[in-house]
């Protein structure tokens, strides 16, 4: 009986990381979607990823919604060139997920020269119906050594 019962837990335990995995692999998937979208610049693809209740926080302080997150990506304000992402971490909690990285780009925003960005990232994504939704995020410039 005894062994019946950690068979039991150990299964338990086991069905739980599961679905873990699968909700880290599904919010690895959505920062790689909302990376993609970024950098192509896809209003339909940006639209799909981000809560309509979004917050998303720039590194010099400024705050967009959602409706200019999407705009300001699509009409050349911010261009991004390409986007590197390193240093990823995700916590996966019920249906909320904290995903942390650091994000490398090339930019040619319009009315200015190219740039580069090196910034630390936050992102905080919760499931809604099923899909991983952006509900915010919040940049801070990397200390120079």
């Amino acid at each position: 009986m005894k062994q019946l019962f950690v068979i039991l837990i150990l299964s338990t335990m086991a069905l739980q990381s599961m679905a873990q995995t699968k909700d880290e692999q599904a919010v690895t998937a959505a920062v790689e979607n909302m990376r993609k979208a970024m950098v192509d610049g896809s209003k339909a693809a940006l639209e799909k990823l981000a809560d309509n209740k979004l917050t998303y926080g720039h590194s010099n302080g400024k705050i967009e919604d959602k409706t200019l997150f999407v705009e300001n990506l699509t009409n050349g304000n911010s261009d991004f060139v390409d986007i590197k992402l390193t240093d990823q971490t995700i916590a996966v909690e019920g249906s909320t997920a904290i995903v942390r990285h650091r994000l490398f780009a090339h930019t040619n925003d319009k009315g200015k020269a190219p740039g580069t960005v090196d910034l630390y990232i936050l992102l905080v994504w919760h499931k809604v119906k099923g899909e991983w939704k952006l509900l915010a995020r919040q940049a801070v410039k990397v200390p120079v050594a």
